[in-house]
């Protein structure tokens, strides 16, 4: 067997939350193996602008499509838009997600009873920013699953990739809806592999370590000087590599997934951490 990505090239490739740091990264790497890139976000503008970098830089066609991963109405109009231009959907990276402050205690424990305690604690989440953390996260893969992948059903072959999260493995602190979330997409990946085995439809997930992101930069430096929180200076003494991974990072393990070099590989959780998920701690 020849090892290559040869069998990328001219695939159609459609990734939610496109327009994000980890998104464009990846849609970078994909496009520069000759997969045609369909950048779905929900700003538009965003997606457009990612789409035209991307494809000065590769060459290989790739198009903006707005998108809510929330909406069926507005999925089955993206999904219009990628086949008409790009064709039908060989690959799909359910990137979308996030978190929110307002789902995000301010403790890490509760070690008291008092007012200010219990409202800095679980009791004090807001609940509709806790459902909009997980609804991002778990229904943003759901859905788009729903829509794009029709067409993995009639060309009998796809790939789809989703993104789990340390925090699926250990639940981390603080993080309680996005810790949740992360965790049902790690089952979900692991049911749905199973359920699309017999059409060859191949399901996997990725599960990055700690990565300076826009939903996560307030928890792990601090926003007047920069510098690591006490949290971030945890997370980076529990990291065996001693450092936040790179969007690129990703890269290798995601074109392994999506290509025939995994043809036998479905229902797993790749982590890219930098050995955070295998060190004890001490």
């Amino acid at each position: 067997m020849k090892i290559s990505f040869e069998d990328l090239k001219g695939k159609v490739c459609a990734i939610t939350g496109g327009a994000g740091i980890i998104g464009v990264s990846m849609s970078k790497a994909l496009s520069s193996l000759g997969v045609k890139m369909a950048i779905m976000d929900l700003n538009l503008e965003s997606a457009n602008k990612a789409a035209a970098e991307i494809e000065k830089v590769t060459g290989v066609t790739t198009i903006g499509v707005g998108a809510n991963v929330l909406e069926e109405t507005s999925l089955l109009e993206a999904k219009k838009t990628i086949n008409n231009k790009l064709g039908p959907v060989n690959i799909l990276i359910n990137c979308a997600g996030g978190n929110n402050p307002g789902a995000t205690t301010k403790l890490e424990m509760l070690e008291s009873y008092s007012e200010d305690a219990l409202k800095d604690s679980f009791f004090g989440l807001d609940i509709k920013a806790f459902q909009k953390v997980f609804d991002l996260n778990f229904i943003g893969t759901l859905l788009p699953t729903m829509v794009l992948a029709r067409d993995m059903i009639e060309l009998k072959k796809g790939s789809i990739i989703n993104i789990s999260s340390m925090s699926a493995y250990k639940p981390l602190t603080k993080v309680a809806a996005y810790s949740a979330a992360k965790a049902a997409i790690s089952n979900f990946t692991e049911w749905l592999s199973t359920h699309f085995a017999k059409v060859n439809i191949r399901v996997n997930a990725i599960a990055p370590g700690f990565f300076l992101t826009v939903q996560n930069k307030f928890l792990m430096t601090d926003e007047k000087t920069g510098e690591l929180t006490p949290r971030g200076k945890r997370v980076i003494q529990r990291t065996p590599m001693g450092k936040f991974g790179e969007p690129d990072d990703l890269a290798g393990t995601l074109a392994y997934l999506v290509s025939d070099i995994s043809a036998f590989v479905t229902g797993i959780v790749i982590p890219v951490d930098g050995g955070f998920s295998s060190f004890s701690g001490v």
